[in-house]
């Protein structure tokens, strides 16, 4: 189970949120599919730290963007997102 630190409700259990996702620096538009794959589903492993957006959607309703060591899988909250 992880504790995903919400900055409006406090830790809260991962199964009130939805993965929104790494929060990473895409290739163009025009880039290769290779390019593409390597972005999206093969993260860099030389930086244990990943930047992700989660949705509190049994909370909240807020979106959050957290870093995560997926090493240990510690939470470190960064930011507050909009209503959207």
């Amino acid at each position: 189970m992880l504790l995903i630190p919400c900055p409006h409700c406090g830790e809260r259990d991962e199964s009130e949120f939805n993965y929104g996702g790494r929060v990473a620096d895409f290739p163009e538009l025009q880039a290769d599919m290779s390019t593409w794959h390597r972005a999206i589903h093969l993260p860099d492993v030389n930086d244990p730290i990943v930047n992700e957006v989660w949705f509190h959607a049994s909370g909240c309703e807020c979106w959050i963007q957290v870093n995560r060591d997926i090493r240990t899988h510690e939470f470190q909250p960064i930011d507050k997102l909009d209503h959207s």
